[in-house]
């Protein structure tokens, strides 16, 4: 006997028939039962790339200090709000709407009443306009979610508001509307299925905007060497990743934004197979370099993983998942180590696990991708010439000068205005009871009624961060 989760598929797709004449207008040769498909594939995709939001969450909040927890989740909320707002209001259209070569100019607030024309650029996708806008909204925010993991402990809450505004409705769909919206790095053949430099480039490049005119936080730094400040909650930190991990089968098999006739399941398995070989990377090289397993690279190995096959993933075969996942991984540790010898504060490993491993998954194209799989030109290794790895190398160098020297200018303008870092009194405090008047873990800090008494374990309102020890330096990552 069938079991009842499986009872429920012929209800989801009888539900989807019915609704399919009001969905799209049927193209040549797609029936509505093909739109109906294929809207339900790009739906369920953006319900788990949604929910990677929780992976944030969980990893952000483990690799931060516990007075800083609940502001994490308070940043993690906002920051989803801001971006389905601004991206319904002008986003979606700088990104996805007719324009020019640079950005979108039409469909302001998701305008429906001529998507023909207005969306040009998804016309030859059978799926709803609504699923289509909700999967591409999900991506910028998992793009500016990346942006704050290197700014925690110190930002102000309003800075965040203040940055998500501009970064989704402007800076984001700017650079997604080049490749995705039709623009002129489509034109020149650049390739990007899943967004690893348009989402995970972007965001990392924003985020070294931002720690960099932030600072480091109080303590990182002493004599001139860098000072472990270990997260609270490794536990915490790896649910982050395998959330992460399950949304990524939602990032990479929907970016088809089409199922019938597509074989998302192999890019599925090659996105597993690379996370899997980034975690061993960073496992390897870990031990190499620090002598220990740290489980931060491992995890952070993982992320790396994913990230450098988002935009191969459609590209390239099996083994070579494998190679640039395991590549991908194996940069983390020793990028972690030259970050803290820049004096860059990155408590999170977002520079390394989703800015390097960005540009290293987005050059692989151009090394690995098969004529079969893209269509058209065939990698550097697989004997195509060094054509597509020049057009995936300028590319990677226009998002990147583009992305950073926007972000720069907003993140100054924010701190000569309403101020981007809390006072040092309210960083030392915590973040948790000096922005929001209460704490994530109020048995940690204040006598709860009902509460153990031996669980309070009072924090001098002094006492200077990072001035706990960790076995590596990884550790701070």
């Amino acid at each position: 006997m069938r079991s009842r989760p499986f009872r429920l598929v012929p209800v989801l797709a009888a539900v989807m028939l019915l609704l399919a004449p009001a969905l799209a207008v049927a193209q040549d040769g797609v029936t509505d039962q093909d739109i109906a498909i294929n809207t339900l594939l790009v739906f369920l995709g953006a319900v788990l790339v949604l929910f990677m939001q929780a992976g944030f969450a969980m990893l952000e909040v483990g690799l931060s200090r516990m007075k800083n927890a609940g502001a994490v989740m308070g940043k993690i909320v906002i920051n989803l709000s801001i971006t389905f707002i601004m991206f319904w209001a002008i986003g979606f259209s700088f990104a996805f709407g007719d324009g020019n070569g640079f950005m979108g100019s039409s469909g302001w607030f998701m305008d429906t009443s001529n998507t023909a024309v207005d969306f040009s650029s998804l016309a030859g996708y059978a799926v709803s306009f609504e699923s289509t806008f909700f999967f591409q909204a999900v991506f910028a925010a998992v793009s500016l979610a990346i942006v704050f993991g290197t700014m925690l402990d110190r930002t102000k809450f309003g800075a965040y508001i203040a940055f998500g505004v501009l970064y989704i409705g402007l800076i984001y769909p700017i650079v997604a509307h080049w490749t995705w919206g039709g623009g002129w790095l489509a034109e020149d053949g650049f390739l990007d299925f899943a967004g690893s430099s348009i989402v995970h480039l972007q965001g990392a490049l924003a985020a070294l905007a931002g720690t960099l005119i932030l600072g480091p936080r109080i303590g990182k730094f002493r004599d001139g060497k860098a000072s472990a400040i270990p997260g609270h909650s490794i536990p915490l930190m790896v649910l982050g990743v395998i959330i992460l991990w399950v949304g990524w089968m939602g990032f990479n098999p929907a970016s088809f934004l089409n199922a019938v006739g597509s074989n998302f399941a192999d890019v599925a398995v090659n996105t597993n197979l690379a996370a899997a070989a980034g975690v061993v990377g960073a496992t390897i090289f870990s031990l190499i370099m620090f002598r220990t397993l740290d489980v931060s690279q491992m995890g952070n190995g993982a992320i790396a993983g994913l990230v450098a096959i988002t935009a191969p993933c459609a590209f390239v075969d099996p083994w070579a998942a494998v190679l640039i996942g395991f590549i991908g991984g194996a940069l983390v540790p020793p990028i972690v180590v030259g970050i803290d010898k820049l004096r860059v504060d990155d408590p999170v490993g977002a520079l390394p696990a989703h800015g390097v491993a960005g540009i290293w998954g987005t050059l692989a194209i151009g090394l690995f991708a098969t004529a079969e799989r893209t269509g058209a030109r065939e990698g550097l290794l697989l004997g195509g010439g060094g054509e597509q790895l020049w057009v995936q190398f300028y590319g990677v160098a226009a998002t990147i000068g583009f992305t950073l020297t926007a972000c720069l200018i907003v993140f100054a303008a924010i701190k000569l205005t309403i101020g981007l870092r809390v006072s040092e009194a309210d960083e030392l405090r915590g973040l948790d009871i000096a922005e929001h008047g209460m704490f994530g873990y109020p048995e940690r800090f204040i006598e709860v009624p009902g509460a153990e008494p031996d669980s309070v374990e009072p924090v001098p309102p002094h006492t200077p961060a990072g001035a706990a020890t960790a076995t590596s330096p990884a550790t701070a990552s």
